[in-house]
């Protein structure tokens, strides 16, 4: 489903919001923002920025608290879990998607057990490769991969990530005999690439463009729908035949039961909180496209990720351990 780069400042002004949106009372004490990522990550930065708008316009403190763990999952199941009507979380792809589907002893579902608010940030993932790697295309990676099998090493941040199904696909795809290394973060499995201990990683645009600029790395495609802006010379994937636009993001979401109209005010201010100059200056440095959507959009893209990525997590029998 194609997301439609958009503010929310192009939505209904407050004004125009149904009756009961404007005359909602809540919050009437401080609101915790429980944040399933580390303080520091991009996670935490478009978190804060999004509590720091609630609080002013809203007139309560809302209150960051960084639960990261088990790759988002503890602090999107505390969001899940949340009775106190005072509660709302930010989180990320496979934690706010498929997390279920790939670990189903999960004592939550993000299918039924979070509210979607509204789609904040999205960006797209490189496909890079170390110097070392006689590849400039995915068809060379390809050819060179099967002609050498076991010989590749790719790294992600995880089973299940987006980083890790993307060339799990392609190499299920293909055939291809790689092996998966996972690693705690981001920047760990990056730099595990320029040394050449791992060869192959697709990683957060954000994260890596650098590097490919630079020469430590060599890009050989990205997951974007079409040309990235911040690196129109790197072809998409899906023009050189491998699948479809594919993007890490971050989304707020509220615990079951939060009443509608405060998911669209919340939706709303969020949008907001994302055009200002600051927090809109932080998040495109780091690669994101900022989206800021409606509480239906981000609720049917869930539902396409998890269609997407839901079988071929079964079909190759991935595992959190694995």
């Amino acid at each position: 489903m194609p997301i439609a780069r958009r503010s929310l400042l192009a939505m209904p002004a407050a004004a125009l919001l149904p009756t009961a949106v404007r005359a909602e009372t809540w919050p009437d004490r401080p609101v915790r923002v429980v944040v399933a990522f580390p303080a520091g990550s991009t996670p935490d930065i478009t978190g804060r920025a999004v509590a720091a708008h609630f609080t002013e316009v809203f007139g309560q403190p809302f209150v960051p608290e960084n639960r990261a763990g088990a790759g988002g999952a503890i602090g999107t199941e505390v969001v899940a879990r949340a009775t106190d009507g005072h509660t709302l979380g930010i989180s990320i792809g496979g934690p706010a998607s498929t997390a279920k589907i790939l670990n189903p002893q999960l004592a939550y579902d993000p299918a039924t057990d979070l509210v979607p608010v509204s789609l904040l940030t999205r960006l797209p993932f490189v496909l890079a490769v170390h110097p070392s790697v006689p590849a400039r295309n995915v068809a060379e990676l390809i050819a060179y991969a099967k002609a050498n099998p076991g010989k590749l090493n790719y790294g992600s941040v995880g089973a299940g990530t987006l980083g890790h199904l993307l060339v799990a696909e392609m190499a299920a795809k293909h055939g291809l005999d790689m092996t998966h290394v996972p690693f705690r973060s981001v920047p760990q499995g990056v730099t595990e690439l320029v040394a050449g201990r791992i060869q192959v990683m697709a990683a957060a645009s954000g994260a890596v463009l650098g590097q490919v600029r630079e020469g430590a790395v060599r890009a050989l495609g990205i997951s974007s729908d079409g040309r990235f802006p911040a690196a129109p010379d790197i072809p998409t994937l899906a023009e050189q035949g491998e699948g479809r636009g594919a993007y890490g993001w971050i989304a707020l979401f509220a615990p079951p039961g939060t009443p509608a109209p405060r998911v669209a005010r919340l939706a709303q201010e969020a949008g907001k909180a994302l055009a200002a100059p600051d927090t809109a200056r932080v998040l495109e440095a780091a690669g994101f496209e900022l989206v800021g959507s409606d509480p239906a959009t981000l609720k049917a893209f869930v539902a396409e990720e998890i269609d997407r990525w839901g079988p071929l997590i079964r079909r190759l029998g991935i595992r959190p351990e694995s």
